[in-house]
């Protein structure tokens, strides 16, 4: 069931996503060669709390293996949900990272894919479709048009590129949990709401270099590209008002 939200809470979750942002805007530029994952994490979780939110991410997920971390750090090949780590950042690397905010019980979700140092073309290509498919799916969200259409111009975009797109996961309703309906997928397939008023949503193209296929590692969390491929996560946070889509959280990058 889609939750709507009200005037009052969409304010809520506007001001989660610009925290969010203002995270962001800081965390970026700590994103550098022989930085870890397990630093940038701590950096987070610090950020987060100091600021008086509650990272998101930290504990979500299923008694037996909770996402032990604040943000989700993927590297390469690594799709989405890659867990911090003591491993060094490398130039040439791909860092896609991805972070939600719970302040006061309204929730964001934004991520952004960073080229650390000289990227291969292969990677800078396909960091620049991801990003273009998120905005053309942006533009292309009408409010009382259906869902789907969204889903269509993302896909469009990233197979006029040759890239293949994840269909395992997809973008969700946010706000209230960290994971709410509709889903938000990245081909046109599936249910088709129309957008109304007081919904709120995660727009997030996951787009690999090769196959769109993944794998979850052993640990339970990290999506990886079946074969191995780069692979680079855009998203941003969206909401449906009277005659507008407002996008809530903000360009970082």
């Amino acid at each position: 069931m889609i939750r709507l939200k009200n005037d009052k809470q969409l304010e809520g979750i506007r001001q989660s996503c610009k925290m969010l942002s203002a995270m962001y805007r800081e965390l970026i530029p700590l994103v550098k060669s022989g930085v870890t994952g397990l630093d940038l994490d701590d950096w987070v979780k610090k950020w987060i709390i100091k600021n008086g939110g509650r990272p998101a991410f930290l504990g979500f997920g299923p008694k037996n293996n909770p996402f032990p971390g604040a943000i989700c750090i993927s590297l390469n090949e690594m799709v989405i949900h890659g867990i911090p780590t003591g491993r060094k950042i490398a130039d040439g690397d791909l860092v896609s990272l991805d972070c939600g905010i719970d302040l006061g019980g309204f929730i964001s979700d934004q991520a952004v894919t960073i080229e650390v140092g000289k990227v291969s073309d292969t990677a800078r290509k396909l960091n620049k479709t991801t990003k273009e498919c998120l905005k053309l799916g942006i533009d292309a969200a009408k409010m009382g048009d259906r869902l789907l259409t969204i889903s269509r111009a993302v896909e469009n975009h990233a197979r006029a590129a040759g890239c293949g797109i994840v269909t395992s996961y997809c973008g969700h309703g946010v706000g209230f949990d960290l994971h709410e309906d509709p889903k938000v997928p990245n081909v046109a397939k599936g249910p088709n709401p129309r957008l109304s008023r007081g919904m709120v949503f995660a727009l997030e193209p996951m787009i690999n270099a090769g196959t769109g296929n993944v794998e979850v590692l052993d640990d339970g969390w990290t999506v990886v590209s079946a074969d191995r491929s780069l692979s680079a996560h855009w998203e941003h946070t969206l909401a449906v008002f009277e005659s507008t889509i407002e996008v809530l959280t903000e360009n970082v990058l």
